[in-house]
């Protein structure tokens, strides 16, 4: 498989970035890895980049986004801290990602098992964690306004796919230059979790240009995932 080059990420639109995002997710868990050639990769991306989408996911071992997606040198900006939270220093990297470097999805992703998520469940403090813990809260706040979740294990995967949601949709709130690009079509954006089980992506919401804006039903699309399951 090539690498990204301006042609490719040029002429790639938000939605087939996230099929390709699919596809590999496909690739990865039937252990079809596509054949690279990374020391090639290496020279062809060494005088410059053109990544076609920006993934944020958590620090988590098992979470690696090249990996998961089945994408090679220069493919992803690739996002990683504890519990996928959303800061400015992020929307930062985000902004430099899309506006300069041409990327054209940006996707949240969460994972089950979720360390962080748990500890903000359990309202964990604990020297600088627990600023970023706060972060995750408003999950936390929306899933129980709910009601008592059983067994308690499904509330730290449905705060898990609430956050990841809400986290979406906070980067256009917070980014005008991010909600611009997304008004002009120019980018899309899409949450989704990842099971350390299956090593399956699940996508959660996803919005392009043509679409508004719509609450996410975290809830119930885990409820309906679990009884296919």
């Amino acid at each position: 498989m090539g690498t990204h080059t301006i042609e490719t990420q040029t002429h790639l639109t938000p939605r087939e970035a996230l099929e390709i995002l699919q596809e590999g997710n496909r690739r990865f868990v039937n252990n079809l890895r596509a054949n690279r050639n990374l020391l090639q990769q290496v020279n062809e991306t060494a005088p410059g980049q053109f990544p076609f989408a920006a993934i944020l996911s958590c620090i988590d071992s098992r979470t690696s986004a090249e990996l998961i997606f089945d994408q090679g040198l220069g493919d992803i900006f690739s996002i990683r801290i504890a519990g996928n939270v959303v800061n400015e220093d992020i929307l930062g990297s985000m902004e430099f990602a899309c506006q300069v470097a041409g990327s054209k999805l940006i996707v949240v992703i969460g994972h089950s098992r979720c360390g962080a998520v748990k500890g903000a469940c359990e309202f964990v403090q604990m020297g600088h964690l627990t600023g970023l813990l706060t972060k995750i809260s408003p999950a936390v706040h929306e899933v129980d306004s709910r009601g008592a979740v059983q067994p308690p294990e499904d509330r730290v995967e449905l705060v898990a796919r609430e956050h990841a949601c809400l986290q979406m949709r906070s980067i256009l709130e917070r980014s005008p230059i991010l909600e611009r690009l997304f008004r002009e079509g120019a980018i899309g954006l899409a949450c989704g979790t990842y099971s350390v089980e299956t090593g399956e992506v699940v996508m959660l919401d996803e919005h392009f240009h043509t679409e508004g804006i719509r609450p996410a039903e975290c809830e119930a699309q885990y409820y309906a995932q679990a009884k296919v399951a």
